[in-house]
């Protein structure tokens, strides 16, 4: 199917009311091609507008370039790679976000707005449809509404009250207004996704773009939970009692929802497990081909989370980035997202232990994909004895090792540490735990070299790489990008128990998910920095962190990230909690400075 036609038939969306349209309502239309026809044609040609809703998402939001720094990026988890402040850090210093960004904000602006178009468009026209039965119709129409939810959720935590548009789009609206957050979530998100989660089927495990109910049920959930941020508790019970109800599937075999949660923490990163993911409520299955993501060599966009978290291998000698070994599509081994200390020490329990979820979550060992020899500048460099000049690491050898004074030998392998012929890499060489952020210079005052290795998250590592023809370059992976899985749920269910006063329940939930993965059980009252510690070990890197600090009100004052990430806290401003509305579209419209956000 070509994912573009209804693009170059000119899909009547609230991008077009924006001015975000390719082309104009008004061109000559020769074929007589309308989605009207389309949707009264027949079901299968109505399939069409339904998989065009997926469309804005595949562009720019889950897994693609830039979501990530927008939903992760700005928080206490992540620093930029090596603590480096320069042009590439909009959304890792909020100073370099004081300005709108055009390849950032404009794409993710654009891609929503289009998004919520087409979702209109699909509800709209279902009543056009020959469907046998109302139920086949509500099934269909479940989808379009399931997505509208997730653009106007997305659109809402990332720029506040936006525009709300629920109709297909009749003509240009050069003086758009802006509806408050809670009355989008009233009226669009939350009744949308209670539509979804009873509408929808259920599924199966190898369901991958397309929602079921669990998904709907988890987004419900997690929308529910989010209004919290804008002082109302009346959505938590529902918060709580849709959590309850994949909750209480999972534990009875998922008979009901298809709810799963495995046994270990690693199982649910083993790429094994991908495409067919059993606690992932919902996924993006990625492809490329002819037909894919809408550009004429098959692959406008694919997943690219795997390249965000690599730390700066190519550093040391013993680490070459050629196209035989590439591990990233754009040629360079470096990655964006380096850990704060504040979210490595997240991982180190209260009896001074180390949390499982640190080692099944980060690689800390590379091996040497070329042969290397250690010479007399690098020994010097990483403060090597002058015995390792000329040792010879072969390919394949261990060639970069960072260790954490939590490990159990870790006394032992830092005394060897001048010695060994790999590059040894302890965590205090590159982090301070008394300022709390990255140790930029050694000792002498010269550039810490140590800090470009850390810690990289794996969680979105794969091995099925796409390598377009044109220059034999990787532009990404088909793994399945997992958008919400059935860990954060209980996470969800543990803080609008918290919110609602049932902090024993909030305990049993939390523990649920501790105790699967292997970390020490928490035996006191928790509390909502209890639940927000454990979603940065369980959920870091999974499009969750702006949000949570949103919602928690860590982003009312600079106080929580003068604790957290203090290099980032000095840069804070509270309007920073909204990112800028696309320049793009404010010069367009005749209120565009009204409509912009504060600060930008």
């Amino acid at each position: 199917m070509n994912k573009n036609i209804l693009r170059t038939a000119c899909v009547p969306a609230l991008a077009a009311v924006f001015i975000l349209q390719s082309c104009s309502l008004d061109e000559t239309n020769p074929g007589g091609f309308t989605m009207e026809n389309m949707a009264s044609n027949s079901t299968d040609s109505y399939q069409t507008l339904i998989n065009q809703t997926y469309f804005g998402m595949e562009r720019f939001l889950y897994g693609t370039d830039g979501f990530m720094e927008l939903t992760e990026g700005d928080t206490d988890l992540w620093t930029y790679r090596a603590n480096m402040d320069n042009s590439y850090t909009q959304y890792f210093w909020f100073s370099a976000g004081a300005s709108p960004n055009t390849t950032y904000i404009n794409g993710i602006w654009n891609s929503i707005y289009d998004g919520i178009g087409s979702c209109n468009s699909a509800i709209s026209l279902a009543r056009d449809v020959p469907f046998k039965t109302a139920d086949e119709r509500n099934q269909k129409v479940a989808i379009a509404r399931f997505m509208r939810a997730v653009y106007y959720f997305n659109a809402v935590e990332q720029f506040g009250g936006v525009t709300m548009i629920t109709e297909p789009a009749t003509g240009m609206d050069f003086s758009p207004t802006r509806t408050e957050p809670l009355t989008i979530y009233e009226k669009v998100i939350i009744p949308d996704l209670e539509f979804a989660a009873e509408w929808l089927e259920k599924g199966n495990d190898a369901t991958t773009t397309t929602p079921t109910k669990k998904a709907a049920l988890g987004m419900l959930a997690k929308a529910c939970l989010q209004t919290y941020e804008y002082g109302t508790t009346d959505y938590l019970s529902e918060a709580l009692d849709c959590s309850k109800k994949l909750i209480a599937d999972c534990e009875a075999g998922g008979g009901t929802y298809g709810a799963y949660m495995y046994p270990t923490y690693a199982e649910v990163f083993k790429e094994d497990n991908n495409f067919e993911n059993k606690e992932a409520l919902w996924k993006h299955r990625w492809y490329a081909g002819d037909d894919g993501h809408g550009s004429s060599n098959g692959n406008y966009k694919l997943n690219r989370n795997d390249e965000k978290f690599l730390c700066c291998l190519s550093k040391f000698g013993a680490r070459e980035d050629n196209q035989a070994t590439r591990l990233s599509w754009g040629g360079s081994v470096e990655g964006i997202f380096m850990p704060t200390q504040h979210l490595l020490n997240l991982y180190v329990q209260k009896d001074g232990t180390l949390d499982p979820r640190f080692h099944a979550s980060f690689t800390t060992e590379w091996n040497a994909n070329k042969t290397y020899s250690w010479d007399a500048n690098t020994v010097a460099n990483y403060s090597k004895n002058s015995s390792v000049v000329g040792k010879t690491l072969a390919s394949g050898d261990l060639a970069i090792k960072i260790v954490v004074p939590q490990d159990a030998n870790y006394s032992a392998e830092v005394a060897t540490k001048a010695t060994t012929k790999y590059l040894l890499v302890d965590y205090k060489d590159v982090y301070n735990d008394v300022s709390n952020n990255v140790v930029m210079t050694n000792g002498s005052g010269n550039e810490n070299l140590f800090r470009y290795f850390y810690p990289s998250l794996n969680k979105h590592n794969s091995s099925h790489y796409y390598v377009a023809n044109a220059g034999k370059k990787r532009n990404g992976n088909l793994d399945a990008t997992f958008i919400m899985r059935m860990a954060e749920v209980y996470l969800i269910a543990a803080e609008a128990d918290i919110y609602l006063g049932n902090t024993s329940e909030a305990l049993t939930y939390i523990n649920k998910v501790r105790n699967r993965a292997g970390a020490k059980l928490l035996t006191s009252t928790p509390s909502v920095r209890d639940i927000l510690d454990e979603r940065g070990r369980e959920l870091c890197g999974e499009y969750c962190r702006f949000y949570d600090l949103k919602r928690t009100g860590m982003f009312k004052s600079a106080s929580y990230l003068q604790e957290t990430h203090p290099d980032l806290a000095k840069y804070f401003k509270s309007e920073y909690a909204l990112r800028p509305i696309s320049t793009t579209f404010t010069a367009t419209i005749t209120n565009g400075d009204g409509y912009q956000n504060p600060g930008y």
